[in-house]
């Protein structure tokens, strides 16, 4: 992420979650920043305490108004920065948890047939293929298309068709009350629906190994595109042998000296297509039968990597300046747990019509049982489940609105 027209800076410390929280919500909603980390910058502890009445309080974001936030937030972040984090009606025929291509598509096919669409996100729209350096295999694209751009266009297509958009906030229950479902959001809004899509997408795995927790945002990275800009001229480690490690892999190599992938297996099980521009790249080498069993830090900074050779069974400490850690992704549906089947994973259970457990409920996507977590099956289902919605909306009347309700424009 470049920082060269940034017009907002970042007063923080590696060792504060508060302020790795922050900026991964720029990094997400890709926004521009000044990182000034006051451990190391005396002038940086000044311009806090001048901006912050004499207080060592961090995050301190500093706007290109003067005005400043301290300790924001999500959901203050993303309003001081205009995204829209309340909804403008408490009813809609139907409510999209989630919005990423599952989520969007699905929107875009409910609200051109004039079925009032709300999404809810509570992060970033466009889903973990907005943070993607780039798209390769997605239909229509023969070139690629970057992540922001793919993101751009999909939210773009959404508004067109009218679909109210939601950033930085977060659905925390869901209930029933007769044919109408009820969501429960962070605030303490509450919001009905005909009918729901749990399209709520997947975040990167992690490894669970001793250290790993300390040092998140502090040397250890699951976005590239985010934290790569801050390797340059340093060695890096990239963990994973996938798509997006060996992708992620070629973005590093903008930023940092060198990049080492370390491989669990013989080697990369990516696509031919990406192995083949990482064996192309000379900054780049692979470690096969390699795994981390720890890291470990000083003054809150990851300075060492514990690693082992699986099939010699030598072990060694490594120091790059950061990781970066692609092993996977886990379902975002903690807060579904005892309102809908999930599996022993924690993927939602549907049967062949995209429908829950719960009747009105529906779910595509990464978070699904048997999603390919691919970005065009994921619009596929996103379309598919609209459809499938679209037929069970039909039971409440004209346009998918139940009987004697009124539509969310006259709300």
């Amino acid at each position: 992420m470049s920082t060269s027209d940034a017009n907002l800076t970042v007063y923080g410390a590696p060792w504060c979650p508060d302020c790795r929280r922050a900026k991964q919500f720029l990094g997400e909603h890709r926004v521009p920043y000044q990182w000034v980390d006051v451990d190391i910058s005396p002038e940086g502890v000044r311009r806090i305490e001048e901006l912050n009445d004499g207080k060592h309080s961090i995050p301190v974001i500093l706007f290109a108004d003067q005005s400043i936030l301290v300790e924001p937030t999500n959901a203050e972040l993303a309003a001081k920065l205009g995204l829209q984090t309340r909804a403008m009606h408490h009813f809609y025929d139907l409510i999209v948890v989630g919005g990423g291509p599952a989520g969007i598509t699905a929107a875009i096919y409910a609200a051109r047939e004039g079925i009032s669409t709300l999404v809810v996100e509570r992060s970033s729209l466009g889903g973990q293929a907005a943070i993607t350096e780039r798209l390769d295999n997605y239909p229509g694209f023969p070139d690629g298309v970057t992540g922001e751009e793919f993101r751009t266009r999909l939210v773009a297509h959404a508004r067109r068709f009218g679909v109210e958009l939601l950033s930085a906030q977060e659905v925390t229950g869901i209930g029933a009350d007769g044919p109408y479902r009820c969501l429960e959001l962070a605030d303490g809004t509450t919001l009905t629906a005909n009918a729901v899509l749990l399209a709520p997408g997947s975040t990167y795995r992690r490894l669970g190994v001793p250290g790993e927790d300390g040092f998140l945002g502090a040397g250890i990275h699951f976005c590239a595109t985010c934290d790569g800009p801050f390797y340059r001229d340093q060695d890096v480690f990239v963990i994973g042998g996938g798509n997006s490690a060996g992708e992620e892999s070629l973005f590093l190599t903008r930023f940092a000296r060198r990049v080492t992938i370390l491989v669990r297996g013989d080697g990369l099980s990516a696509s031919a297509v990406v192995r083949e521009k990482v064996a192309e790249c000379d900054r780049i080498s692979v470690r096969p039968h390699t795994i981390v069993e720890g890291f470990e830090g000083a003054h809150n900074h990851l300075t060492a990597v514990r690693i082992r050779d699986t099939a010699s069974g030598a072990t060694e400490t490594a120091h790059p300046a950061g990781v970066f850690v692609f092993i996977g992704l886990q379902p975002n549906t903690a807060f579904l747990r005892g309102i809908v089947t999930l599996d022993e994973r924690g993927f939602i259970v549907t049967d062949a019509g995209l429908q829950t457990t719960m009747p009105g409920l529906f779910a595509a996507g990464d978070a699904r049982v048997g999603s390919t977590k691919q970005v065009a099956s994921a619009a596929g289902e996103g379309a598919a489940a609209a459809l499938a919605i679209r037929s069970y909306l039909q039971q409440f009347g004209e346009e998918g609105r139940p009987m004697n309700e009124p539509s969310a424009a006259a709300d």
